[in-house]
């Protein structure tokens, strides 16, 4: 298992469909990068003035990021495909 630090947040990405409303089948090329991700883990938080402010999001939530945050590293745990990122790059948890 893989315990992110501090206000990091480990991701699945949630795969966009593979065709369009008409039929239209998108090869994986011309795909955009996922912008919805599964949180798996996430860190304790942010140290701030010399207090940790908790995480907002938590394992099981899905959440919309920012396509190109600055902070995503994308990483290969166990055979599948995840994504790094600080939790200031989440834009939003999706009900």
């Amino acid at each position: 298992m893989f315990k992110p630090l501090n206000n990091y947040v480990l991701m699945e990405p949630v795969a966009e469909e593979s065709k369009t409303a008409g039929g239209i089948i998108i090869p994986d090329t011309a795909r955009e990068k996922p912008v919805m991700g599964r949180v798996i883990a996430t860190g304790d938080g942010e140290i701030q003035n010399g207090n940790r402010v908790p995480m907002t999001v938590a394992a099981g939530d899905t959440v919309l990021f920012a396509k190109w945050a600055s902070t995503m590293h994308e990483v290969k745990l166990d055979g599948h495909d995840y994504v790094l990122i600080k939790e200031s790059d989440i834009l939003g948890i999706v009900k």
